[in-house]
């Protein structure tokens, strides 16, 4: 191994990490993450490679939240995930107080995974529902039917209490009726932290080339509103706290790992297209799985982009991210850990959001309103 994997993260200490597990068994029309479907064989050397990579910390780091997401984890066999969890219970060990996440597909949830999750510390499970619409879950490429997808759920929460599901709403063909629908199994379902995202429809993925050729029809901008405000409304009402702009949960069960990112923690980050910020320099691995494995293997530095913030940049991405938040901006807790008055730092910006009722300010905070959410992209950028 050369000295430039090694001092990549020797000398640098957090206590959360994100692995990334990148396989799948077929990419879904819609996803541009990082992954690769089909090659089932390139496990084994990405577990190698994953233990060179790991092994750049030099010693163990304990570890307060841990996530490993994908890709699909649970897509491994049950003995590849056992030497998963061996280089992780040595590398990054986790306790009974950690909060240790795991991304699963509905179908890969056998009662012989789940156990094994369970025996290896996994306690808290992020399932990928997205929809209980049989229709829908094909128009997105799904493997699953909503039958299946609540079965796994029954399972899941028999050795797991901590379930988060994902769900997608703006899918071609999707009323607002149908959303409703699957809100209330989602409900019912009884998970503690559920997941809503809008579908956005990314270059690169097929989803993109039908969409160019007239094969694919987005719902309008005005459904695609009424349906969050109904996500909104609906989880509030069933006792949810919202606490992210995607993510709620029951009192106490908000995800511990992502909290970190909004809050602007440091964070290991391992695994092709993993990202890391230590120190206050943000650092992405190559997305290409093959790509990442032959630098790995060759003991060269599997990162493939590396920034360094100034102080300000450093301010304005933190009050960006606080901003996903709804309890947002802690004024003075981000003057301590940035040196910037955020209304000096964005004083005019602040103000003109404001003036249109997408911010509110109180005496200790600064954050979006409900009808700020629905603009929120549009917001967070004029703060950059």
């Amino acid at each position: 191994m050369t000295t430039s994997l090694i001092n990549s993260r020797s000398s640098q200490h957090a206590d959360a990490a994100y692995l990334h597990v990148p396989f799948c068994v077929h990419r879904c029309g819609y996803c541009d993450f990082t992954l690769i479907s089909g090659r089932d064989e390139l496990i084994d050397v990405y577990l190698e490679a994953l233990e060179i990579e790991l092994s750049s910390l030099q010693s163990p780091r304990p570890m307060q939240t841990l996530f490993l997401g994908g890709g699909t984890p649970s897509h491994l066999s049950l003995s590849q995930l056992s030497r998963l969890f061996d280089l992780l219970d040595h590398w990054l060990p986790t306790t009974s107080e950690s909060e240790f996440s795991l991304e699963a597909n509905p179908l890969d949830l056998s009662w012989e995974k789940l156990d094994l999750f369970a025996a290896r510390g996994v306690n808290r499970i992020s399932l990928g529902v997205q929809t209980f619409n049989d229709d829908l879950l094909k128009v997105l490429e799904r493997d699953h039917s909503g039958t299946q997808a609540l079965e796994a759920i029954q399972r899941t929460r028999s050795f797991v209490d901590n379930l988060s599901i994902d769900l997608i709403f703006g899918v071609p063909g999707q009323s607002l009726d149908l959303w409703q629908q699957t809100l209330d199994l989602a409900i019912a379902a009884q998970p503690l932290h559920i997941s809503t995202y809008g579908l956005t429809i990314e270059k690169g993925t097929s989803f993109w080339i039908r969409r160019e050729k007239g094969m694919l029809s987005p719902l309008t901008p005005e459904l695609e509103r009424e349906m969050y405000g109904r996500v909104m409304d609906c989880l509030s009402a069933a006792k949810f706290e919202q606490y992210e702009l995607s993510n709620f949960a029951r009192p106490g069960f908000a995800c511990r790992h992502n909290i970190g990112y909004w809050t602007g923690r440091s964070f290991y980050g391992f695994g092709p297209g993993a990202a890391q910020y230590l120190d206050g320099c943000r650092e992405l691995n190559h997305r290409s799985v093959t790509h990442w494995l032959k630098r790995v293997q060759s003991g060269r530095s599997p990162i493939s982009e590396r920034e360094s913030l100034n102080d300000e940049d450093r301010a304005r991405e933190l009050a960006v991210l606080n901003l996903r938040q709804i309890a947002g901006i802690d004024c003075c807790e981000f003057e301590e850990r940035t040196g910037f008055d955020v209304h000096l730092l964005a004083g005019e910006t602040i103000t003109r959001f404001l003036r249109r009722g997408w911010l509110e300010a109180t005496d200790s905070h600064v954050r979006l309103t409900r009808e700020g959410r629905f603009v929120a992209d549009t917001i967070v950028a004029e703060f950059l």
